[in-house]
C-alpha cells in the first residue's frame, strides 16, 4: 500500500508553513548540539510561553488547575513539560517522549597530551558510530567544565566564523595500503580518534628561568596557558568536565529545491523539537499532555538523566500533588492509563543502498510521519511492539486530522536493527507506539531529513495530544 507524497497536498500557504517551521527547527539544531544546550534553549522558550518551574510551584504551594503549564528540569540534561488537562491525571496522560542526546566524541577525563610537537585530546566515542566518518571533519567543542568551587565554565568553540576548529586526522592515501585492507569497522580504532588542538609552543624571554623556558617550549604548556587566560581553567579541571566534540557549523538547506535539511543531531532532535512545539500549541486539553525529553538513549537510556531513571515517575507524582489529587494508587493508575508516542527517528529508504530495505515496509522521504509498530533486531528483540487496537486508534487520529503518515520497519528482518525508549514506557503498562521522522545518514556526523516530514510530525503530535 503506497502512501502519497505529502508535498502534493500542500497549497502555497501550506508550503510557506512547512518552510517557516523548518527554518525555526534548523536554527534550533544549529545552536543546540548537546543535551545541556537543548534543555537550556527549550526551557527558555517554554518559560516565555507561560510554563512555570515545578520547583517554584512546590516552594510556593501553588495549586495547579486545568490549562496550567509546568516544566521540570533534571540535572540540566533532561526535562518534562506538562499542560494540565480537564480530567484527573489518574485518567491517564497523553505523552510525547523523545531523546536529545546524539552520537559524538566525548573527551576523556585526562585528555590532554603531547606527541611529536603536537597537542592532542584523547576521546571516547559516544553511541553507535561508524568511526571512519568522524576523521578529517572540522569539529567544535561544546560542554561544561565544573571547578572544585562549583563554578561552571561553558565551552563553545568552533561555531563562530572567527573560531578555530579541531579534528581527527587520517592517514594519507599514498601510505594507506595496509589500512585499506582492514574492514570498515576497524579501519579507524577508537583509541586513535584523538583530536588535534595545537602545534605551537609559547615564546620565551631572557627573563625566564630554565624551568619556565622548558615549560613554555612545550606545546601543551601553550594550550594550558590559553585555557587559563580565556576560561580560567587548569588541567586538573578536565577531571570534572563534560566536553563533547561535534561537527562544526550550522545545519544547511539540502537540495536545489531546499526541501531537505542536512544537520548534526537530527537523531533525535528532529522528533524532540516538533514534540516541544506541539506542546506550545495546546490550550486546555481533555487529558494532561506531557512532553518528556531525555538523555542517554544512545547508550541504553541509563543513568539519572536517562529514561530508566525515576525522574518522570517522581515529577508526575509532584504534579498530581500540586493538583491536590495525589496518592500512590492514583499515580499507578495514571501511568497505566496513559498513551504514548515514543518519538524517535526511522531509517529512510536510500536508493544507493536498496539491499537492506524491504520496500513495502520502509519509510520514504516526503511521505510524512513514520509509525513503527515495532523496532528491535534479531526477531524483534528489544522492541515494544504496539497492540493492533492502539495502532488502529492512532490511524484514526491521523486520518481525522489529515496528517500524512506512513508505516515502516527498520530494514530487512536480518539486516540489523535498533531500539528506542518505547519499551521503558511499556514497563508501566502504557499504550506505546514508536513514531518519528525518516532520516538518511542516521548516526553520521551530518544527517538529512525532509522538511515535509518534519512538518507532518508536528501536526501529528498536535493531533495526538488533542485527540488521544
Amino acid at each position: 500500500m503506497e502512501r502519497k507524497n505529502a508535498w502534493e497536498k500542500y497549497s502555497e500557504e501550506d508550503r510557506k508553513k512547512v518552510f517557516d517551521f523548518a527554518e525555526e527547527y534548523r536554527g534550533f539544531i544549529s545552536r543546540c548540539k548537546t543535551e545541556r544546550e537543548c534543555v537550556t534553549a527549550l526551557r527558555t522558550l517554554a518559560e516565555k510561553a507561560g510554563f512555570m518551574d515545578m520547583e517554584d510551584v512546590i516552594a510556593k504551594g501553588i495549586r495547579l488547575k486545568p490549562g496550567d503549564r509546568v516544566l521540570a528540569e533534571n540535572k540540566g540534561k533532561s526535562m518534562a513539560m506538562y499542560v494540565i488537562g480537564q480530567k484527573s491525571v489518574e485518567a491517564g496522560m497523553n505523552i510525547l517522549g523523545a531523546h536529545i542526546d546524539s552520537p559524538r566524541l566525548d573527551l576523556k577525563q585526562n585528555p590532554l597530551y603531547e606527541d611529536a610537537d603536537l597537542a592532542l585530546l584523547d576521546t571516547h566515542y559516544y553511541g553507535g558510530v561508524k568511526k571512519y566518518q568522524w576523521v578529517t571533519l572540522p569539529l567544535a567543542l561544546h560542554g561544561v567544565v565544573v571547578k572544585k568551587d562549583g563554578t561552571v565554565v561553558e565551552i563553545n568553540v568552533g561555531e563562530k566564523p572567527g573560531d578555530p576548529v579541531f579534528g581527527v586526522s587520517d592517514l594519507l592515501i599514498h601510505l594507506s595500503q595496509e589500512q585499506l585492507k582492514k574492514s570498515a569497522a576497524s579501519v579507524i580504532d577508537g583509541e586513535d580518534m584523538n583530536i588535534l588542538i595545537g602545534s605551537m609552543p609559547m615564546s620565551v624571554t631572557d627573563e625566564d628561568d630554565q624551568e619556565t623556558k622548558q615549560a613554555k617550549q612545550k606545546i601543551c604548556g601553550n594550550i594550558l596557558n590559553i585555557l587559563k587566560e580565556q576560561y580560567g581553567i587548569e588541567e586538573e579541571d578536565f577531571l570534572s568536565a563534560e566536553i563533547e566534540a561535534v561537527p562544526a557549523g550550522a545545519a544547511r538547506d539540502y537540495g536545489f529545491d531546499r526541501s531537505m535539511i542536512m544537520g548534526y543531531g537530527h537523531d533525535d532532535r528532529v522528533c524532540a523539537y516538533p514534540s516541544f512545539a506541539a506542546m506550545l500549541e495546546l490550550d486546555v486539553p481533555e487529558k494532561t499532555a506531557v512532553c518528556l525529553l531525555v538523555d542517554k538513549e544512545e547508550i541504553g537510556s541509563v543513568g539519572a538523566t536517562g529514561m530508566q531513571s525515576r525522574f518522570f515517575e517522581n515529577i508526575t507524582a509532584e504534579v498530581m500533588n500540586a493538583c491536590g489529587d495525589y496518592s500512590e494508587l492514583k499515580l499507578r493508575r495514571g501511568l497505566q492509563n496513559s498513551k504514548v508516542i515514543s518519538s524517535d527517528v526511522s531509517a529512510a529508504y536510500d536508493p544507493n543502498y536498496p539491499g537492506v530495505m524491504e520496500r513495502k515496509n520502509c519509510a520514504y522521504f516526503g511521505r510524512g510521519l513514520v509509525f513503527n509498530k515495532y523496532t528491535g533486531s534479531r526477531g524483534k528483540s528489544g522492541s515494544n511492539d504496539a497492540g493492533a487496537e492502539y495502532v488502529a486508534e492512532i490511524r484514526k487520529i491521523m486520518d481525522d486530522n489529515q496528517v500524512s503518515f506512513q508505516t515502516a520497519e527498520l530494514g530487512k528482518v536480518d539486516a540489523g536493527g535498533g531500539g528506542t525508549i518505547a519499551y521503558i514506557f511499556g514497563n508501566y503498562n502504557m499504550q506505546v507506539i514508536d513514531s518519528g521522522v525518516a532520516v538518511l545518514n542516521m548516526h553520521a556526523p551530518w544527517e538529512i531529513i525532509s522538511k515535509a516530514d518534519l512538518y507532518e510530525a508536528k501536526r501529528g503530535y498536535e493531533a495526538f495530544l488533542k485527540d488521544a
